[in-house]
């Protein structure tokens, strides 16, 4: 059985994985409308990636006896100044995950939830493999400069990512 403290930070936790889905997709659209398909394609598989981390979860939750409190979501952000801005924002969005998923662990620890703890390893190992992805396509960008024909070769780079 969870403890309050372990439920409520998962519970929490479940709301924030649902609005990184919300906010890549309200990015993808963004990427549409700017006729960048192949990013718009990434962050489309990039939020149903983060919908499946909130399942997680919430399964977690209910194997362990407890009750899934839904929250609000936030809404997201829908205009970008550039795409090196929409992607610094997945970079500094998934560094602020690591910090809550962090944050989960640390409880979990406190109440001696060993069970939870191991299960946050999980989310632990995919959050460095958040952020090295996010980190390396702001630094392709950076590279690129003003080149529409680099972007244009990341855009389908991007796109081909496997859904």
């Amino acid at each position: 059985m969870l403890s309050n403290s372990v439920q409520d930070i998962l519970n929490d936790q479940i709301k924030h994985e649902f609005y990184s889905a919300y906010i890549y997709l309200s990015m993808a659209a963004h990427c549409e409308a700017e006729n960048l398909a192949g990013c718009a394609h990434w962050l489309r598989v990039q939020a149903q990636e983060e919908q499946s981390h909130a399942m997680k979860l919430f399964d977690y939750i209910h194997e362990r006896g407890g009750r899934v409190t839904l929250q609000t979501i936030p809404q997201p952000p829908a205009e970008f100044t550039s795409i090196l801005d929409l992607f610094q924002q997945v970079l500094e969005h998934e560094q602020k995950v690591t910090g809550l998923i962090n944050r989960c662990y640390e409880t979990a620890l406190k109440d001696n939830d060993y069970a939870t703890s191991i299960m946050l390893q999980w989310f632990i190992e995919e959050q460095v493999e958040e952020e090295k992805n996010a980190t390396a396509i702001v630094e392709q960008i950076k590279l690129m400069g003003a080149s529409g024909t680099a972007l244009f070769m990341l855009d389908r780079q991007l796109g081909a990512r496997a859904g």
